[in-house]
């Protein structure tokens, strides 16, 4: 199976879970859509697509143009039944592709959160498995608000962690794919996000803190990212919506 990953940034692509992909025997094709508009090959070709996290906000289309034909290709790929996984800023454009909505959290989750599965996400087949509850590795200002319809699998005490729509599609808030590298990147760049700097994140402690928690939370990303694929290859997608 190929799978296509969608990046907004050069340090927020697939992490472990392009790992978990290789060792599921399958291919993976990163587009990084900030710089260019043409996908590697047809988005609506692949057997499962996967969006990923950034530094911009759902709402910055006008400082980041690119992200209204994102939406709209996420809507039209949830239309054709291609299976999707939303990350972070991921979730939320396709919250907003599948009719719901994003907006600011009531305050911004940076570092490590407690998140716990609602009844609907312990029967989930990629979420379930987490169950009762997890501590989340997570870097949000904003929140996404599933459209009607949507199963809420997780929460936190901010906002909804995770959800499912029909298609299928799945959106996570939290960073499940983060490598190793790249929150190490972010920590050491925090001075670059207003509202870590608002909050008071400390690198010093927040850097230790996740070396410590990383190898754990990673192979929790991969097997994540792993029963995502298995849930993708036993869907057949509806054909003919383009």
């Amino acid at each position: 199976m190929r799978t296509l990953a969608i990046s907004h940034q050069r340090d927020a692509g697939p992490g472990v879970f392009a790992e978990a992909i290789a060792a599921a025997g399958h291919d993976v094709d990163l587009w990084h859509i900030a710089e260019t508009d043409q996908p590697p090959a047809d988005p609506f070709g692949y057997g499962a697509v996967m969006t990923f996290g950034g530094s911009m906000h759902a709402d910055h289309t006008d400082r980041h143009p690119w992200l209204l034909p994102e939406k709209r290709l996420l809507a039209r790929l949830l239309e054709a039944g291609v299976p999707l996984l939303g990350v972070c800023l991921g979730s939320q454009l396709l919250a907003e592709a599948g009719g719901g909505g994003t907006r600011r959290a009531l305050r911004p989750e940076i570092g490590w959160h407690p998140v716990e599965l609602t009844g609907s996400g312990r029967a989930d087949p990629v979420i379930g498995p987490l169950a009762p509850g997890f501590e989340a590795f997570q870097w949000h200002s904003y929140e996404c608000l599933p459209p009607p319809g949507a199963e809420v699998l997780a929460r936190s005490s901010v906002c909804v962690q995770a959800y499912r729509l029909d298609g299928p599609a799945w959106g996570i808030q939290f960073h499940a794919e983060v490598s190793a590298a790249d929150a190490a990147f972010w920590i050491d760049d925090y001075r670059a996000d207003e509202d870590a700097v608002r909050i008071g994140v400390d690198p010093a402690l927040l850097g230790p803190e996740t070396v410590g928690r990383g190898p754990a939370w990673n192979e929790l990303g991969r097997a994540l990212c792993g029963r995502f694929l298995a849930a993708a290859e036993a869907y057949s997608p509806v054909s003919g919506v383009r």
